[in-house]
């Protein structure tokens, strides 16, 4: 018996497979592009050439896109798909922090269960998305950008708007400001909105998931500004995947 999690997000399609006995045994990952429907007819196919569908199975669908894959068993809000992928490979206490594409997402865990959240989803504000645009602006890769922040001096970016803070920056880069800095401002930005939101739930653990999870800088950031440390995990952009591929498995017990 085999659990398949499919989380369609609104940048990338996260996936996890779990045997019988819930161990990993896969995990893939592809953009999502222009189509959330393209990207779960990738995971069909993905998923017959591995031979995945000729054993028993269950699907579970979440995130963004998940209305949008016809193949699924069931489909689950991302909230308790997240809670449950943080809580096996984390632990059954503490307040998870997924920062995705298009939201960002506070949980706290109790138990193994979500005693309590809070989510961005009005703004791209805090986001992945935020540090995209403004990678783009600066002409670097998002990685390139932590890089130049680490080197960089403060530099204010007030704005609680994605297209003002945008402003901001361009209005920085005329004035002659060094790219480093302004790379700087950027992360702090996002570090600052995703903290006010971590704030308001308590939590002496911390967990990073989502797509920013690989990145040391944002990591030792809100590490910082949170006070307390921040962990991340090799599987912890899977968070929601595999607790998506967890739930498929319960379906068939």
């Amino acid at each position: 018996m085999l659990g398949i999690g499919v989380d369609i997000g609104s940048t990338a399609t996260k996936v996890a497979v779990l045997d019988g006995a819930g161990e990993i045994v896969e995990t893939w990952m592809r953009p999502t592009g222009f189509s959330s429907v393209d990207a779960a007819n990738g995971v069909a196919e993905h998923l017959e050439e591995q031979g995945f569908f000729e054993a028993p199975h269950a699907v579970v669908a979440t995130g963004y896109g998940r209305v949008a894959v016809p193949f699924a068993d069931k489909v689950v809000t991302e909230i308790t798909c997240h809670g449950k992928g943080a809580a096996r490979l984390f632990g059954r206490d503490g307040v998870v922090i997924d920062v995705g594409g298009q939201d960002t997402k506070v949980i706290q865990l109790a138990g193994g269960m979500v005693k309590k959240f809070l989510m961005n989803d009005k703004c791209a504000a805090g986001t992945g998305r935020f540090l995209e645009i403004m990678a783009d602006r600066l002409a670097v890769s998002q990685a390139e950008l932590s890089e130049l922040a680490r080197a960089g001096e403060p530099t204010s970016i007030s704005s609680m708007c994605t297209v003002f803070a945008e402003s901001e920056v361009i209005s920085l880069v005329g004035r002659g400001e060094p790219r480093e800095n302004i790379a700087n401002g950027v992360i702090e930005s996002v570090v600052g909105r995703v903290a006010t939101m971590a704030s308001g739930i308590v939590g002496d653990q911390i967990f990073l998931t989502g797509g920013l999870c690989d990145n040391d800088y944002i990591v030792q950031r809100l590490s910082t500004v949170l006070g307390r440390n921040v962990r991340t995990a090799p599987n912890a952009r899977f968070a929601g995947a595999i607790g998506a591929a967890e739930v498929a498995l319960g379906l068939k017990k």
